[in-house]
């Protein structure tokens, strides 16, 4: 089995980002919030990033179609409930 090791801090692979990829990790943040890759010395951010490349991320392809950053945010931010008096 040939591995391509893409963080040597924490022994991620490349199989191993693209999987996370698969099940949805959209960018080099989401990949390091799943395996720590990226958070010690940062070096293979770039790589991740190329790994990640420009695919199916509804939040990217909105961007590309001009939407802002920060609608997007709003758009994504969980709706605030008022507790009830007696839950309290």
């Amino acid at each position: 089995m040939n591995r391509v090791y893409v963080c040597s801090c924490f022994g991620i692979t490349d199989k191993q980002v693209k999987e996370h990829a698969e099940a949805g990790a959209c960018t080099p943040r989401q990949i390091a919030s799943a395996t720590k890759a990226g958070t010690d010395c940062g070096s293979c951010v770039r790589t991740i990033q190329g790994l990640l490349g420009r695919g199916a991320c509804p939040r990217r392809e909105l961007l590309e179609k001009g939407r802002t950053a920060a609608v997007l945010a709003a758009e994504s931010a969980p709706v605030a409930r008022p507790v009830p008096a007696d839950a309290a």
